[in-house]
């Protein structure tokens, strides 16, 4: 159990790069998409105290402002 910690750290570090990875090839607008709902995801949750409702509608409108952002 002492490795716990560190199994742990390595897998989510793992899991992040490869993620990142993926953003390789897209466009200027989905990048944005996805920044945006990932900022509105983060703000819906702090506003809320953490509702899973208010991320989700956080993650949903911050994904539609990216998106219109630089048409």
């Amino acid at each position: 159990m002492k490795y716990l910690p560190t199994i742990s750290t390595s897998v989510l570090l793992t899991i992040t790069i490869i993620s990142l990875s993926a953003c390789a090839g897209m466009t200027t607008q989905q990048k944005n998409t996805s920044i945006g709902a990932g900022a509105g995801a983060v703000a819906g949750a702090v506003l809320t105290g953490g509702s899973g409702v208010g991320t989700v509608g956080g993650a949903v409108v911050g994904g539609v402002i990216g998106n219109e952002i630089k048409k």
